[in-house]
């Protein structure tokens, strides 16, 4: 059974940093491309950033670039999101996803909440 779990989330003031996790189970992991994307009350789902199945290509969307880090360890399955100077706008539900050609896989979400 594929699961992507993700896990770290919460409230955060202005500022303030938080580290999202992802763990994989029931696929390969190690083959598959990593994805975090975000949706914020009202809006469309947001690509936040992209790692490669080695980790050695790594892709920011413009809003998050210079304070976010994606991250992958392939022997422990598991996928990570380093969030700093975290900033209201950055208030919505997190996901990861997995992808490998049609394949695409989706966690259940975290909630990230920015506020003072």
């Amino acid at each position: 059974q594929v699961q992507l779990v993700e896990s770290g989330g919460g409230l955060v003031q202005p500022g303030g940093s938080l580290r999202l996790s992802c763990a994989a189970s029931g696929f390969t992991f190690s083959v598959y491309a990593m994805r975090w994307y975000r949706q914020a009350p009202g809006k469309e789902r947001e690509w936040v950033a992209t790692i490669s199945n080695l980790g050695d290509s790594i892709r920011y969307g413009d809003s998050v670039k210079g304070r976010f880090t994606i991250s992958r360890d392939n022997a422990k399955k598991t996928a990570s999101l380093q969030m700093n100077s975290l900033k209201p706008e950055d208030t919505a539900v997190y996901y990861c996803n997995a992808e490998l050609g049609r394949n695409h896989f989706w966690g259940q979400g975290t909630q990230v909440t920015v506020s003072s």
